[in-house]
């Protein structure tokens, strides 16, 4: 009988233990919601001591505010464990989680409840979204940044992101660099790019069109010329382009139209890194990084004899390879948001384009490359009324390319398909086409003119894997 006693008192002391020393709040209730045992932490919690709580109801308790709700009366209603958030006095937060406790008949024995404050992990939860937040706008405007630096250079497609990486490399050091591409891809944005990352970077960067000067001009612009040296030159001379571009990048743009003549003194240039002005007969040393560029097939003009070969060789050293628009369809959803950003920023304007009107740029075949897509864009940004640009300002020849498009595909009013069956059928394949030239689920979403979760969702539907 003493043993028996001694092990009950051993026990109910442990118990207390327990209950005292858990890092969780403990209390525990008879099967009425009588409150038999609290931790010495009631008083932190609650605001009140664990002498005033002992021999309460939990009943009486929640309609005091002190549990709001009380988990022990959930139990005691549900018969079942439960588990509640718990908003007591002060504002804090609790995660309460109870359990009864079964006589061997049955009946409810006891209530135990474990409490744990998460006040200070959502505080550091809101915290957390508010800096991941804070990231995320700052992203963008490092982006947006980041575009309005690079004036125009996109690179979403596989062989532009190809020629960053390139960017990055030849800009480390002074090789020439020649970029060939179609009139009109952006040989003079990479120039531009090369040079902004170069160590020249805080040099001129100098550019000039080979071939909208004139042959007689051409030589004086390049090379400048000292006074009185022809009829018509300016009485104190004139600095050269290649002079102005010394510690800086020179870019002769339509290098193919260079003059013979003219080929053979930029080439003596290129090797001494000094030159002659029109007229003098004294050196003057220039150090510049050149980048050439033209849409002419120089191997071919070497061929026939209207490219010097040893100057071609001179210019090859990194050569650069852009493809036209047409090719690198991904580019083209990057670069008309760019652009009407840019235009608005510009005009003072807040223009933006419908789903239908993106569509039918994206699927045109841009002849003029990103030079013509730039011209649309401000002739439709200029020149529509309304804010929402439409297929109805869209010029005629991408509006007579998308009608011969659609003339093309087969008709659905030929085809034994029911109505829902046609509408999924055209929402699948605009979904197809979405994530095939979109980076995101956002971007999808921006594009089609719905929101994220429903892109999400029809994604799911259709089994379409987001790039």
């Amino acid at each position: 009988m003493m043993r028996e006693e001694s092990t009950q008192k051993w026990m109910s002391r442990v118990l207390e233990a327990i209950v005292e020393t858990s890092r969780d709040h403990l209390l525990i209730t008879d099967h009425e919601g009588y409150i038999r045992l609290v931790g010495d932490s009631s008083y932190e919690i609650y605001g009140i001591g664990k002498e005033e709580l002992l021999g309460k109801n939990v009943i009486e308790l929640e309609k005091r505010k002190v549990f709001s709700p009380s988990v022990t009366r959930k139990v005691m209603d549900a018969k079942t464990p439960q588990t509640i958030m718990q908003e007591i006095p002060g504002g804090r937060k609790l995660m309460v989680t109870a359990f009864p406790v079964w006589n061997e008949d049955g009946s409810m024995h006891s209530i135990i409840s474990y409490s744990h404050d998460l006040t200070e992990i959502m505080e550091l939860k809101r915290r957390y979204e508010g800096l991941t937040e804070q990231l995320k706008q700052f992203e963008t405007e490092i982006e947006e940044l980041r575009e309005k630096h690079q004036e125009g250079f996109v690179a979403v497609s596989q062989p532009m992101q190809a020629i960053e990486r390139l960017i990055k490399k030849v800009a480390a050091v002074d090789s020439t660099v020649l970029i060939l591409g179609e009139s009109g891809v952006g040989k003079n944005v990479i120039a531009k790019e090369i040079h902004r990352n170069s160590r020249r970077a805080g040099g001129q960067f100098v550019e000039i069109n080979c071939g909208s000067i004139p042959e007689g001009l051409l030589e004086s612009e390049l090379f400048g010329y000292e006074a009185g040296s022809f009829t018509g030159a300016a009485k104190q001379g004139k600095q050269g382009i290649i002079e102005m571009a010394n510690q800086g990048t020179l870019l002769l743009d339509e290098l193919g139209e260079l003059p013979l003549t003219l080929q053979a003194k930029l080439l003596k240039v290129i090797q001494e890194k000094r030159l002659q002005r029109v007229g003098s007969t004294q050196y003057r040393d220039v150090d510049f990084r050149l980048i050439a560029a033209t849409n002419r097939d120089l191997e071919k003009m070497v061929k026939e004899g209207k490219f010097r070969q040893d100057l071609y060789f001179r210019l090859n050293v990194v050569p650069i390879q852009v493809p036209p628009l047409r090719n690198r369809p991904e580019d083209i959803a990057a670069l008309l948001k760019r652009v009407v950003r840019s235009l608005n920023e510009r005009y003072g304007m807040d223009k933006r384009l419908e789903p239908a009107v993106t569509h039918a740029l994206m699927q045109y075949e841009w002849p003029g490359n990103v030079r013509e897509l730039e011209n649309v864009l401000e002739r439709m940004v200029v020149t529509a009324d309304e804010d929402v640009i439409t297929s109805q300002h869209l010029p005629a020849e991408i509006r007579l390319a998308g009608e011969e498009q659609a003339a093309m595909e087969p008709s659905l009013a030929t085809s034994k398909m029911s109505l829902r069956e046609a509408l999924e059928q055209v929402e699948e394949k605009w979904l197809r086409y979405a994530s095939e030239h979109c980076r995101t689920t956002g971007e999808i979403a921006e594009f089609l003119g719905i929101s994220q979760p429903s892109v999400v969702r029809k994604l799911q539907k259709y089994r379409i894997r987001s790039s």
